[in-house]
């Protein structure tokens, strides 16, 4: 039997090196790779991608939309790393635990788009509760997420690592315009019916995000509490691998969340902290913005793709 074939265009960013090392000791598939001066030459790029099994896209907006253009082979499959296809309807959504049936969707597709880091915890935690009914879908939901600056790619790494990092801003909080560009994808992924808003941030840690999602209790319909909320993630989540939903005890003795608690896994942490005092309760997802964020997303998309 033969053995498919992988090729990572784009191998040398951020993600494509993460995604080498993830794959590391694999023997069931064959990877290929381009020499160094073959990388950015579109016609050996065009060729390696139209000779492999699956194709895994590590590059900005418009160039995955160009290596899209160059196949001919319609036996080749594309695994995307980048935010261009997120929300086009003839791709399917690489998030294996948003709902039933998308792991199967994935393990099928002939394109799979990678989630955006934030999105993955966006979604992870209001698409279950939107879809019980215990979240409208007309909720004017907030988002503020926290990153490790790897998520700026190359040139806000060069920025915090380079000789003169020590002047970089310790919290940066940005997208002031509120044209993040993963905003269409999570409205659009979580099933909410408007735009959300977005608070992005970076702080100066190299991976890893903190997100949360306050809910004001007296905006859900009666009866929607804390533990409810929890009850509807946790059954949404059972026997998840990647996802864990933490236990409600536990979260009252949480103090501080870390953003670099999961840091070099494909794990995703979610949990709810409710005050039913006040009446509010915080979503809060935690998990590596280069792990489930990316990368591992990605790996673990092509296991589910080559044992299809």
């Amino acid at each position: 039997m033969r053995m498919p074939t992988v090729f990572i265009d784009g191998d040398q960013g951020t993600t494509g090196l993460q995604i080498h090392e993830r794959l590391r000791g694999r023997t069931d598939f064959e990877r290929v790779t381009l020499a160094a001066s073959e990388r950015k030459d579109p016609r050996r790029r065009a060729q390696a991608i139209n000779e492999c099994d699956i194709a895994i896209l590590c590059l900005p907006d418009a160039a995955a939309r160009e290596a899209v253009g160059f196949i001919r082979n319609p036996d080749v499959r594309v695994i995307d790393a980048s935010s261009a296809h997120r929300t086009q309807p003839e791709w399917v959504y690489g998030f294996p635990e948003m709902g039933e049936g998308q792991a199967q969707r994935i393990a099928r597709a002939r394109r799979v788009t990678n989630p955006g880091c934030y999105p993955t915890g966006a979604i992870a935690l209001l698409r279950p509760l939107i879809e019980a009914g215990l979240i409208p879908h007309d909720f004017p939901a907030a988002i503020h997420a926290v990153s490790g600056y790897s998520g700026g790619g190359r040139a806000a790494v060069d920025e915090y690592e380079s000789p003169d990092g020590a002047c970089a801003a310790p919290f940066k909080v940005y997208g002031l315009a509120l044209e993040h560009k993963h905003t269409p994808e999570i409205q659009l992924h979580s099933g909410l019916a408007h735009r959300p808003f977005f608070v992005p941030a970076y702080g100066a840690y190299r991976q890893g995000i903190v997100l949360t999602v306050p809910l004001e209790l007296r905006l859900l319909a009666p009866g929607v509490s804390g533990e409810r909320l929890h009850a509807c993630l946790d059954r949404h989540y059972a026997g998840a691998r990647y996802v864990e939903v933490m236990p409600l005890a536990d979260a009252r003795e949480t103090a501080h969340l870390d953003p670099q608690a999961l840091n070099g896994t494909n794990d995703l942490r979610l949990a709810v902290f409710a005050n039913a005092e006040r009446g509010q309760v915080l979503l809060s997802a935690v998990f590596d913005n280069l792990g489930k964020g990316a990368s591992g997303a990605a790996v673990q998309n092509l296991g589910l793709m080559l044992a299809a």
